[in-house]
């Protein structure tokens, strides 16, 4: 699990910023935390604060892992610093175990990398010079520099004996990255991870069993029906989903339904994955369309699952700023401290107690992050 995260002249960030996510001495909501480590963070604040900027630090690494297509990382560089080289630095608990990598970066071309499993050195990088060290054997070698030296490893399959590097590949594979405001769904592995692509596979049974089991009260169902939509394409005998409320028979294709709906049930494929397989769930503008209920109710689902599983959400929504939700050290406020720089506040750093209130605290000024628009 990402325990902490390092991001320096990245886009927004011009100064090193450090975000912690390990447990603090809250002694509430122990349900949030795996081990010594939170099951997530929420990050908020005004617009253009750097909320997106440090969800996409962790989505740039699984591009570089796991992607075909090159980045253009020259467009990942702070524009107002005169730094030439950027910086992301990752560690990791895998189950113990002390795992933690960083690269760098000068326009298109990677300067720096080292990956180091519990203090020892695995991978080490200088230019175009690399190492490798397996079973205490070190291998040298030259990588082109638009070449991430950790995936040419990894696509070669050379941890395949490493368990340690093998489970945290494997964590990072799983994770998922949701852009609420574009509708894209971003897995790793390959899979389709819809709503339709989704039921195709696997049924309707486990969506329908959680908007069950949390009371939404309608249902989804998969199949052929001969209602047709203003515009639509379909061909004949096409399957579609459809959306049924409680109490009626009517069948409506989803399509047709409220954003907030759509946004619901296509976002639930990534829940499941992640609280069943482990791994990262990032969304970028949570709550988007989604009533302030359903957001707590989904936040909830991923807290009480006891995988190896972190959610990371970025949010205007100041209804999960609650100690009944969220514990003080898995809150982030996100904003500009001055002209060039971003500062970050963690709640926990102002020591509320239990019995505060988180959302009006945020809202007076405590913690910082607060827009100052004129009202």
């Amino acid at each position: 699990m990402l325990r902490k995260l390092s991001i320096n002249n990245f886009k927004c960030f011009s100064n090193e910023t450090i975000f912690d996510f390990r447990k603090t001495n809250y002694k509430f909501l122990e349900k949030n935390t795996f081990g010594k480590v939170l099951k997530g963070a929420l990050f908020v604040g005004e617009h253009a604060s750097g909320k997106t900027t440090i969800l996409q630090s962790v989505k740039l690494l699984l591009e570089l892992l796991f992607r075909e297509s090159t980045c253009d990382l020259a467009s990942y560089q702070c524009l107002f610093s005169k730094e030439k080289v950027s910086r992301l630095s990752y560690e990791f608990d895998i189950d113990g175990h002390e795992l933690v990598y960083s690269f760098a970066f000068s326009g298109n071309s990677f300067v720096e990398e080292n990956l180091m499993v519990d203090n020892q050195t695995v991978i080490g990088r200088l230019g175009k010079k690399s190492k490798w060290i397996d079973r205490k054997k070190t291998i040298l070698c030259d990588v082109e520099d638009s070449v991430l030296f950790l995936r040419q490893v990894s696509v070669k399959s050379e941890f395949s004996d490493h368990d340690i590097l093998g489970r945290w590949l494997n964590y990072l594979k799983n994770s998922v990255y949701i852009d609420t405001y574009s509708k894209r769904i971003s897995a790793f592995d390959g899979e389709g991870l819809s709503a339709e692509k989704y039921v195709e596979k696997h049924g309707t049974e486990k969506i329908n069993d959680f908007l069950t089991e949390y009371q939404l009260h309608f249902l989804i169902q998969y199949g052929q029906t001969d209602i047709k939509t203003e515009g639509a394409s379909e061909s004949e005998g096409e399957k579609r989903l459809f959306f049924r409320q409680e109490g009626r028979d009517t069948l409506i294709p989803l399509c047709m339904e409220s954003s907030g709906i759509r946004t619901l049930i296509n976002m639930l494929p990534a829940f499941f994955r992640i609280a069943n397989r482990g791994g990262m769930l990032m969304i970028d503008q949570f709550g988007a369309g989604l009533h302030n209920r359903v957001e707590e109710l989904l936040v909830r689902y991923m807290m009480e699952k006891e995988t190896a599983a972190q959610l990371f959400l970025t949010s205007h929504s100041t209804n999960l700023l609650s100690n009944s939700l969220l514990r003080p050290d898995q809150i982030f406020a996100v904003e500009r401290a001055g002209e060039q720089e971003i500062g970050s506040h963690r709640f926990s750093d102002e020591q509320p107690r239990v019995a505060q209130n988180l959302e009006k605290m945020y809202l007076s000024g405590v913690f910082g992050g607060l827009p100052s628009y004129k009202i």
